[in-house]
């Protein structure tokens, strides 16, 4: 989609990190802008950043775990702008613990606000982009998803973005011809605060929100050459895979090495042992 200029942008988790740097940058490409975010107050205050620099922007308080409150997003959406034509489903909450370690409350926040609150966006907004006939969504992922073995302790997490990342590349090719885009976003180290924010995030059903930080994997961050890029460059690369209509977006060109190792050479090598299995059987 080439043109934003006064088309409706709905970002959920846009109240910090990639979320509200992609608000912002969605803004200034002339685009009214939605913001979800389960903490209202981060919503409003980007909201109100906005609207100082002249865009136009509203504030709405979404779970999206919870398939009515997303539906309550798209109520409020639609009553202040119109349909949505351009999603952002980007809201999401991470976890550095084993996996025999996590309480139910904690494995069934982390699938249903990443998986599933990303579905219950595309479930809830897809519709009305497909009777318009246009529009683009971009769904947050994550290198963990893009590469499950890369990261300790940090298995429902990677579960829930690999499914993303698989979703959105099937989906790519049931919309298109719709004339409607998809792209999938898979950052590695973003600075968006994340490990002092991120219990905040938690809904009320899953034990509620906590000021504790996120418990990291050892010193992995450190060993593993992690740089951290800025929310407002994530966003910019983000808004040229809009344009272009690329499938996916990776935020640092370093892990490539990383990637072939640890996942296309072993996909590969389980098609070798399929292979020598069928000679072995002629």
């Amino acid at each position: 989609m080439r043109e934003m200029r006064g088309r409706t942008a709905l970002v959920t988790g846009g109240g910090s990190g990639i979320g509200r740097s992609l608000a912002i940058a969605l803004s200034k490409e002339g685009a009214r802008v939605v913001i979800g975010d389960i903490l209202l107050d981060g919503a409003r205050a980007v909201a109100d950043q906005i609207t100082a620099d002249g865009g136009t922007a509203l504030a709405v308080h979404c779970d999206v775990s919870h398939r009515a409150a997303v539906r309550q997003l798209k109520a409020e959406a639609n009553d202040a702008f119109g349909p949505v034509s351009l999603l952002f489903p980007n809201a999401g909450a991470t976890s550095f613990e084993r996996l025999t370690d996590m309480s139910e409350n904690d494995v069934d926040w982390i699938i249903q606000v990443n998986l599933m609150g990303v579905t219950n966006c595309l479930t809830e907004f897809l519709p009305d982009m497909i009777a318009g006939g246009e529009g683009h969504v971009v769904a947050t992922a994550s290198a963990a998803g893009l590469i499950p073995s890369w990261i300790p302790f940090h298995a429902p997490y990677s579960g829930a973005k690999m499914g993303i990342i698989g979703m959105m590349l099937a989906l790519r090719h049931e919309l298109a011809e719709f004339g409607i885009g998809a792209t999938v976003l898979c950052p590695f180290g973003v600075e968006t605060g994340m490990k002092e924010n991120n219990a905040r995030y938690r809904p009320d059903r899953f034990g509620g929100p906590r000021d504790e930080p996120v418990k990291l994997p050892g010193r992995f961050f450190e060993t593993a050459g992690v740089a951290f890029r800025s929310p407002d460059e994530v966003a910019q690369l983000v808004l040229r895979a809009v344009r272009d209509n690329r499938p996916m977006v990776v935020t640092d060109s370093s892990h490539r090495k990383t990637f072939v190792e640890s996942y296309a050479n072993l996909v590969m090598r389980a098609f070798d042992d399929v292979e020598a299995f069928d000679r072995e059987l002629r």
